[in-house]
């Protein structure tokens, strides 16, 4: 990161494809100017199409914009983080919040955490029903938390689910909201079709073990189960799953959060990583000078990402001298061809990174702070929305990320990302 510090131009370059098969891009966005803080977040891993592109990407900017509003208000990162995770959960076109997919009984359950670099306290909220923005809950149970104990001595909880989380969500001023309102007519004809297909697909399964038990192996016309799937099933990466963001303020202190309505048609109560600590998101800050602080926000398929706590892997990486190097190996090593995942032939997966430093150096006689930050983004899905901003940019930038041509998602990559140098005068 030292090797870029000099560098204030905005400029981009692009090197072939390495050995994993992924892109490797950086990008450096002119940052000049006070340094109140830097956002970058995420709509997802998955697949978006060409045609609902320019929705993910509006709402992405109007997230980083959000988060953006209250660092130059002076906010800290955790503030700033949450503004952002708001916007992405209100959005109609997201998987978290409003619009999240429906379970099996045709019920929204959300997952969200969010953890705070600086004190390193996290919150998180699994399989809630009933609250419109669940990161208002983890959020607030990580605030509860760093209040001290309850009456009697009692340990304050950081993570709570279902029945329980939305009760304490409502006794602690957080509004009630009912399914039907956070339900959007995408994702109730959606539930529709994925419960018909269901359906249809126990009753072949039901008439092929009647003429297996009757007529041996003679299956006549049945249809093969395999191609009667929950939509997007057939395309790995097709569903949308999970939102967030990494932020950094003006002194420094990284936040992370991520919220997601989990896998269509889950079997009730299921907890995807969102809600997992060490693996939804992570956010921690540099405790020595040789270090970064960092943050992570995770998205894809929860079982994998939890079974391998990516975002705490991957925000370890983030302490080695060459950043991009270091998250192509984490993703290859700790994801793709993690031993926790080897009966898996196509591991699903997103991650944003960001790491940051500051530096002390005099210039014209005046003593000037600089903070100096790298952001990355890596996916295994077919493709993966970002967007970023600091505090210094008019608008914020966005883009679709998508894997190389011919790459096959759950077995390649893509990675890409950028640095930005953010200077104030010493007051």
């Amino acid at each position: 990161m030292e090797k870029l510090e000099n560098s204030e131009d905005c400029r981009e370059t692009a090197s072939p494809l390495n050995n994993s098969g992924s892109i490797m891009n950086s990008t450096m966005p002119h940052c000049d100017g006070k340094a109140m803080g830097f956002v970058l977040v995420h709509a997802g891993a998955g697949y978006h199409s060409e045609s609902k592109a320019k929705e993910y990407k509006h709402v992405c900017k109007r997230a980083c914009q959000r988060a953006v509003d209250q660092l130059r208000a002076g906010g800290l990162a955790l503030e700033a983080v949450t503004a952002a995770l708001i916007e992405l959960e209100d959005s109609p076109f997201t998987n978290a919040g409003t619009g999240s997919n429906l379970n099996l009984s045709g019920e929204i359950e959300c997952d969200a955490s969010i953890m705070d670099g600086k004190s390193l306290n996290y919150g998180a909220v699994g399989a809630l029903s009933g609250i419109k923005n669940p990161v208002l809950v983890a959020g607030r149970l990580l605030s509860e938390a760093q209040k001290g104990k309850l009456s009697a001595g009692r340990i304050p909880p950081c993570f709570l689910v279902g029945r329980g989380a939305e009760q304490w969500a409502i006794s602690h001023g957080i509004p009630a909201c009912l399914t039907e309102k956070m339900t959007t007519k995408f994702s109730l004809s959606a539930y529709k079709r994925n419960k018909r297909k269901m359906e249809l697909a126990e009753q072949v399964e039901t008439k092929r073990r009647r003429q297996t038990s009757g007529r041996g192996k003679d299956f006549g016309c049945l249809e093969p189960v395999g191609e009667i799937m929950v939509e997007g099933e057939e395309n790995h990466s097709a569903c949308l799953d999970t939102v967030g963001a990494v932020v950094v303020d003006r002194e420094g202190n990284v936040a992370a959060a991520v919220s997601s309505g989990g896998l269509a048609m889950k079997h009730p109560g299921r907890v995807g990583q969102a809600a997992h600590y060490g693996c939804g998101c992570w956010a921690e800050n540099a405790r020595d000078v040789s270090l970064y602080s960092t943050a992570v926000s995770t998205s894809g398929s929860g079982e994998h990402l939890i079974r391998t706590i990516l975002a705490r892997e991957c925000s370890s990486a983030m302490q080695a001298e060459n950043a991009h190097q270091a998250l192509l190996e984490a993703m290859q090593n700790k994801f793709i061809s993690s031993p926790f995942l080897a009966g898996e032939d196509c591991v699903l997966g997103g991650v944003i990174v960001l790491r940051c430093c500051t530096c002390e150096e005099t210039q014209n006689a005046k003593d000037i702070k600089a903070l100096l930050v790298e952001f990355l983004w890596s996916h295994t899905t077919e493709s993966m929305c970002v967007g970023y901003m600091s505090a210094q940019d008019s608008k914020a930038r966005t883009r679709i990320s998508r894997l190389p041509p011919g790459a096959v998602a759950g077995q390649s990559l893509a990675i890409e990302g950028g640095v930005c140098r953010l200077g104030t005068a010493s007051d």
